[in-house]
């Protein structure tokens, strides 16, 4: 590579004069900055793409359900602060036929409610059941203690859909009783569902929920 020539300049200042391989060099370097560069950008927006992709790809796996039955509003209510506060959908596990105050009278022994609670092989039909229950690997499943235990509707539930897989956390409203005897009573009917212990949520605090999800 030849020299560059120096010269004088005006005001007695130097001027460096190159020759045209030198101006080829700087060019073909500025190619290859460019190149590089462009080079990591592209890298940098594939990795970036893939990490959305994978977290996407894990909040997809890992969708939470909150399914209750309430027959007076008061699972319900829970049901839904539930879901707020652990990210997940909502479901109302729906009878075919509506309780009415009557049917929910439990002083009387021939009310629908007393019937169906006697009899272990009751299975009240349910509607509105859910096209996607595949979706969910967490299931969040709700209700009211009648007779110290879960309904019989809930029976239904659990019949209804392939729990393969699952991870299904108990939680119920009592106006007195507690829930040990119906996560007892579900897991020895249903011992291929991983069941795992419940909890009771009275008006449970917002506090009480977080708590009782960062449990699991």
């Amino acid at each position: 590579m030849e020299r560059p020539s120096i010269l004088n300049g005006k005001n007695g200042n130097l001027c460096i004069l190159l020759d045209n391989n030198d101006k080829k060099d700087k060019v073909k370097m500025k190619k290859i900055v460019l190149f590089i560069t462009a080079f990591i950008a592209v890298a940098l927006s594939a990795c970036s793409q893939s990490n959305n992709n994978k977290q996407n790809s894990n909040q997809m796996e890992n969708k939470t359900l909150v399914a209750y039955f309430s027959a007076s509003g008061v699972t319900k209510k829970v049901a839904q602060e539930l879901a707020g506060v652990a990210n997940a959908d909502l479901h109302e596990i729906k009878p075919e036929k509506i309780y009415t105050s009557a049917d929910l009278d439990w002083h009387d022994k021939n009310s629908r409610s007393s019937v169906e609670m006697a009899d272990k092989n009751s299975r009240p039909a349910i509607t509105d059941k859910l096209a996607n229950m595949s979706d969910y690997q967490t299931i969040y499943v709700g209700f009211p203690i009648w007779w110290y235990t879960a309904p019989t509707i809930i029976n239904t539930f659990f019949e209804s859909y392939d729990f393969k897989g699952k991870t299904v956390y108990l939680f119920a409203t009592s106006g007195g009783s507690t829930i040990d005897k119906a996560v007892r009573d579900l897991k020895a009917a249903y011992p291929d569902i991983n069941i795992k212990n419940g909890r009771l949520l009275n008006s449970a605090s917002k506090q009480e929920l977080q708590n009782f999800v960062k449990e699991q």
